[in-house]
């Protein structure tokens, strides 16, 4: 009889897909830096409510300007830390849509009248700050024609700061909750925006207590 070749045995053999595991550099990475677009407008919305606060303050100062000028020198520094920030995240998110960033392309540029309004907005902010810098140096007695300045700066910038924040105010909730609890990881980036506003908040007040020994009235 013919030899029979016999088949070997057929090993069914079933795939397993296993994610790969994000490397340690990568996780650090997004641990600061990760969010993409909804950190960014989680946190310039952080950023945002810290500034409210901070800018409450200030507006008890001006009733009481005489009593309150050192509080509201003291405080008007302060405010250059979170400022700052929110200028940062603000032209970073900018800069992105602009340069043809495709995730910042599909979320959109912001309204049409926000966007017009965002350049005076800066330069009264920038007006604001440096008039106020010189008051705090020289102090408004030598200074009376950058005291007027400053006066027309605030007017300005709190007329556009109060239509910019009442624009987005509707959205602030959502905003704060743009990176959903879900995707709360180590690689959404939280840990970076707690960083920002915490080392803003804490480069203002540093910059407060150092300049606060000369105040000049």
């Amino acid at each position: 009889m013919p030899s029979t070749l016999e088949r070997p045995p057929t090993t069914l053999q079933h795939s397993v897909t296993v994610a790969a595991p994000v490397e340690p550099a990568r996780r650090r990475r997004l641990s600061w830096l990760g969010g993409g677009t909804a950190g960014n407008e989680q946190l310039v919305a952080t950023v945002g409510v810290v500034l409210i606060a901070l800018l409450a303050v200030m507006g008890i100062t001006i009733l009481r300007i005489h009593e309150l000028l050192d509080v509201h020198m003291f405080v008007g520094i302060l405010l250059a830390g979170p400022v700052g920030l929110k200028l940062g995240a603000t032209g970073y998110r900018f800069g992105r849509y602009y340069s043809g960033d495709a995730a910042y392309r599909r979320k959109g540029a912001p309204k049409l009248g926000l966007r017009l309004l965002a350049p005076v907005l800066v330069l009264s902010t920038l007006s604001l700050f440096l008039t106020g810098f010189v008051l705090l140096l020289e102090g408004a007695s030598r200074s009376p024609q950058v005291i007027l300045l400053h006066k027309a700066s605030f007017v300005l910038w709190i007329s556009l700061a109060g239509l910019h924040v009442l624009a987005h105010l509707p959205q602030l909730g959502r905003s704060l909750r743009a990176v959903p609890r879900s995707r709360a990881t180590a690689a959404s980036g939280a840990a970076g925006r707690w960083l920002a506003v915490c080392g803003a908040v804490a480069a203002g007040l540093a910059l407060a207590i150092v300049l606060s020994a000369h105040f000049a009235v």
